[in-house]
């Protein structure tokens, strides 16, 4: 990408609305507890999500308190944050701001599920978060 392109995605960045993962504003928009149902007919099923705006993805997963800190240096680099309390047997919440699609969020399922694994735990399932609404006036 030419230096043109990097300025030009520099200033449509600063554009974007910025939302951070513990703003008090946040509802559930969407939640997908059940493996068996796609992403994308949760995202479809979903009257409150907007396709077309920044969203919280948290994954709940369950994982040895001993294993939360491997969990917190493998996905920080990619943006995650790992909230978890130490209790063992607790449930964890990895989550990070993103536009949601089907694709990727089934994508992320299945690494949050590879990940809990490995480290000896469990996935859950996932929900996603946006803004309340404002009402129409």
């Amino acid at each position: 990408m030419g230096l043109l392109g990097r300025l030009r995605d520099m200033l449509h960045r600063q554009d974007e609305p910025t939302l951070s993962i513990d703003d008090p504003a946040l509802v559930v928009v969407v939640e997908v507890f059940d493996f068996a149902e796609a992403d994308s007919a949760a995202l479809a099923r979903s009257p409150q999500w907007r396709a077309d705006e920044l969203a919280v993805l948290r994954h709940h997963v369950r994982i040895p308190a001993d294993q939360v800190e491997r969990a917190r240096e493998l996905l920080t680099p990619d943006g995650w944050t790992v909230s978890a309390s130490g209790v063992a047997g607790d449930i964890s919440h990895i989550s990070r701001v993103q536009k949601l699609d089907a694709l990727h969020c089934a994508q992320e399922r299945s690494r949050m599920a590879s990940l809990a694994q490995r480290l000896g735990g469990d996935a859950l399932g996932w929900d996603a978060l946006q803004k309340a609404q404002e009402p129409a006036r």
